[in-house]
């Protein structure tokens, strides 16, 4: 097949979009499909390299971090992929190149297919004017969420989600276009990767958390909706409590709210127990899992949480706050917890930590859970999608089709009587 990911972030930007795009160009090329992806340049031009379609763009970095605005006369690329002629086009992003996605699709009679990555309702904190800190305002931006993202999808042939807590929320959106649950898929083989003790070690020294340490560790974009500000008070809690003594919180990862969470952390005087390391190559982001005892992460803003699957695949327990999306990732007691509150996030981490072989054993038993979420499994669920989508397009014209022969419209009346205008002049003829 021919393939169109279209997509508002890419390399180098990292988050769970791009991952998810990258895994899955990836795999579907090892398959032998021919791939093309149409995103957003860096600076002010447009080009093509080894099948990336930059389009140039604005910094709107003022609104969001690393976001983008389309800029004009960027048709010859976009004609150069109308007349490639995909098979299909697979969009990762509502907004600068959902309107590509969607003119290459309709001049090409192509399906559109759509995922839809991200729970717009826990971002709106972004929006300039500041409505969301109001409660009459924050209803007025939730709705016109809804209404977005309804009119937006409703251009797709299909609707993927990664988890049923997504596909929840599209059905209280009344989005009405099919929606398939499909998990992202991670490159399992970067995390299971082995790292000795010595390498921990020096690691742990350079960054100066003490050898004897048990370590808490994050992994992620530091802002406002990963909620980070609830582990620095629970970690200050359990210090001042006298349960943290021995523990390290290593927060791995930069993002908008670093400033605001070291303030933080300086404020809740823990900043001799708490370490940043600022932003890390994605080549080595599987070592930072692997210096921690426990993955902790208080976020409730994930559709999937790419970084729960990570830390899983690393050998990690999982101590996190309660979230739908991990119904199906996190089993309390098997292979982590989900916490609700203070007390039940200090249970939780004693039972874990109090038995090095308990903990090592949910750790295992995380592995185990991570291979389901491969991107071999990730790209059969896509290519099942596609193929499935395409046939349902070509089966409606063919019934088109039969519905125009059967039934005399413009079109049929129109050739009835040419048929019957040419049959005249050929019998006065004779």
């Amino acid at each position: 097949m021919k393939i169109l990911l279209t997509t508002d972030w890419y390399k180098p930007v990292v988050n769970g979009v791009v991952t998810s795009v990258i895994n899955l160009k990836k795999e579907l090329e090892n398959r032998g499909h021919e791939v093309r992806v149409l995103t957003l340049s860096r600076n002010y031009k447009s080009y093509v390299e080894e099948g990336v379609y930059y389009i140039k763009s604005l910094n709107l970095e003022k609104i969001y971090p690393n976001a983008r605005a389309v800029l004009p006369h960027t048709e010859p690329l976009i004609q150069e992929l109308i007349w490639w002629r995909p098979d299909i086009v697979h969009s990762q992003c509502e907004f600068m190149t959902f309107s590509y996605a969607a003119k290459i699709s309709r001049k090409c009679q192509c399906p559109l297919v759509h995922t839809y990555h991200t729970v717009y309702e826990d971002y709106i904190h972004y929006l300039p004017g500041g409505l969301s800190q109001y409660k009459t305002g924050a209803k007025i931006e939730k709705k016109a969420v809804a209404c977005f993202s309804k009119m937006v999808l409703g251009k797709t042939s299909q609707v993927i989600v990664p988890t049923s807590k997504v596909e929840n929320i599209l059905k209280k959106y009344g989005v009405e276009e099919p929606v398939a649950v499909m998990p992202t898929g991670i490159d399992l083989g970067r995390f299971k990767e082995p790292v000795s003790e010595e390498e921990k070690n020096a690691m742990k020294k350079k960054l100066g958390i003490p050898l004897e340490n048990k370590v808490l560790v994050s992994v992620g974009r530091l802002a406002k909706e990963k909620n980070l500000e609830e582990l620095l008070e629970y970690f200050s809690r359990l210090i001042r409590e006298g349960a943290g003594k021995n523990l390290t919180f290593l927060i791995a990862g930069d993002g908008p709210d670093r400033e605001n969470l070291e303030e933080r952390a300086k404020d809740l005087q823990i900043t001799d127990q708490v370490v940043f390391t600022g932003m890390i190559a994605p080549d080595e982001v599987a070592r930072y899992y692997k210096l921690g005892d426990v993955f902790v992460c208080a976020s409730s803003s994930e559709t999937q949480g790419i970084t729960y699957i990570e830390a899983l695949a690393c050998g990690l327990p999982a101590l996190c706050r309660k979230d739908e999306c991990l119904s199906q990732v996190i089993t309390d007691g098997y292979n982590g917890f989900q916490y609700e509150g203070y007390e039940y996030f200090k249970m939780h981490l004693n039972y874990i930590l109090e038995q090095e072989e308990r903990r090592l054993e949910m750790g295992r038993r995380g592995q185990e859970i991570s291979s389901l979420y491969s991107t071999w499994n990730f790209c059969t669920a896509a290519e099942g999608i596609y193929r499935r989508v395409i046939e349902e397009q070509e089966k409606d014209r063919h019934q088109e089709l039969l519905s125009e022969e059967r039934t005399p419209g413009f079109r049929g009346r129109w050739k009835s009587l040419s048929e019957v205008w040419t049959r005249g002049i050929m019998k006065r003829g004779a």
